[in-house]
This record gives structure tokens, sequence and C-alpha cells, in this order.
């Protein structure tokens, strides 16, 4: 993975709750997963190869989850000014264009769900709702922007294939190689990789990421005192506009049920 430190002392800023600090801290601790060979799940388990992904789940991810937004609240939570870039590793290009910004446009040509897109749907302050759409394929829907994304364990992308705000995600159950399993992210975690991406936004005023970003995500499930947590760890390597691999990591809390789902549409501003 490029630029792993980075990666490293990205998800190790300070966080807001207790809870989160916590968790800051198990990923801090762990956080080497990034560094070391991915391993498959399955591999690891001595025994015959279960027949579908879903068999194979070290992690149960699906049910209803919340985001808890407790990194990055001015910018999540409330659009920032435009020309606000702090953190954000823009090279010069990256900068131009979104100088450029300008949301009545974004409407006006049909693409006011920029911000929704893969690389950044996680940092929306929204609800997922995940579940199996068959035995190879976990499905990810939003309320936020009403997106949905396919994780898809055994397809590749077809040839030609266009590309969309959720782009193709493939998906695979790693485990910890090396002997270093942390006992409170028993199993292992989910890794999911997409291509095929429209241009977005990674922060709602109009940073963008190219059509050629690649997008890498580690997916794990905690559990603290009768919660239980799903965290997403994002990076996008974006050359076309940005200088380094900008990494996030997300929270979300599981709900017992969908009673707080609510669809909403993408908006441009």
């Amino acid at each position: 993975m490029a630029n792993s430190k980075q990666t490293i002392s990205m998800i190790c800023r300070p966080i807001a709750t207790p809870f989160a600090a916590r968790v800051a801290a198990t990923i801090v601790a762990w956080a080497w997963i990034l560094l070391l060979p991915a391993t498959n799940a399955v591999a690891q388990s001595g025994g015959a190869q279960p027949a579908t992904a879903r068999d194979a789940a070290p992690i149960d991810m699906t049910g209803y989850w919340v985001s808890i937004v407790t990194e990055d609240w001015r910018f999540r939570m409330v659009r920032p000014p435009h020309g606000d870039y702090d953190s954000m590793p823009l090279n010069d290009e990256g900068r131009r264009v979104a100088d450029t910004w300008d949301p009545a446009r974004d409407e006006a040509m049909g693409e006011q769900c920029r911000w929704y897109g893969a690389a950044s749907i996680m940092s929306v302050p929204t609800r997922l709702r995940i579940s199996w759409e068959d035995d190879d394929t976990l499905r990810v829907e939003t309320d936020a922007g009403q997106q949905s994304r396919a994780l898809d364990f055994a397809a590749s992308p077809a040839p030609g294939l266009s590309p969309s705000w959720q782009g193709f995600s493939r998906a695979s159950w790693r485990a910890r190689s090396g002997g270093m399993e942390p006992g409170s992210m028993p199993g292992g975690s989910l890794e999911v990789k997409t291509s095929h991406m429209r241009p977005g936004y990674l922060r709602r005023n109009g940073v963008p990421y190219s059509s050629s970003a690649e997008l890498t995500e580690w997916m794990y499930v905690l559990e603290d005192a009768g919660t239980t947590w799903l965290i997403v760890v994002t990076e996008v390597v974006d050359p076309q506009y940005l200088t380094e691999p900008f990494v996030t990591s997300r929270q979300f809390k599981k709900e017992a049920d969908g009673g707080g789902w609510n669809p909403t549409p993408c908006r441009a501003g």
C-alpha cells in the first residue's frame, strides 16, 4: 500500500468521544494490518474452503448502522466555505478544479450526487443498510443520497463497464498474518477495492477526485460494552488531483432496526 506511514498517522488523529478514542487506539495498535501481506481469511481457517463468501464471512456486517460524526465534524455536518481545503493533500490542479466549484452548475447538470460517490460516501452523515444480495454479493445502501453499492466477492468488471457514482467494488475477507490477530477484532476484516468511479468530491465544497482515482477500504466490526461498531478505514489514491493518499477512518453504530431509516435525495449545496 502506498505511503503506509501516512495512513497510520492519519488514523492517529484525535477523536472527540471516549469510545471513539478507544476505537482510534485499537485501530492504531493494529494498523500494521495495512503493512502486512494480505492473507485470505478462508485460507487461514485450516479447514475446507466454504462454498460462498457468505459462508466464509469472519464478521457479520449486516443490519442497520448510523454514522457517528466525531471526526471532521465541521467538514461533514456543515458545508465548509468555498476554498477551505484544510488537511486535504491537493496538488495545484486539484486546487484549481476545487476553486471552480459551483453547486448550482452541478445541480443544473444533474451531478448533484458528486459528494455521494464511492470515494466519499462513508464520510457523508448517513445510515447504512447492509444485507446479502446473494451468496457472493454484499449490498450497502445509504439513506443519504439513496446510494447503493454492490460489494462483489466473485465477479470482475465487465469489459467496457461505464463509470458510475459507486463504481465496481471487489471484496475479499482478510485475516491478520504474522500471528498478530487482535483480540478486539476477532475473525478478520473486509477489504474492498473500487474502480470505474465517476469523478466526485472528497469534501462537500468541491474538493475533487478523478475517474482515475483508486479506492481501497478496510472494514472492521468491534464490540464495546454491548454496542456493536463498524469502523471503515478509507484510502483514496489520485495522482491527478492529490499529492499523496487521502486516508480517513469513519465510525458507525449498529441500530436495533430500521426505524431511523430516512431516504433523502442527493443535494449539491
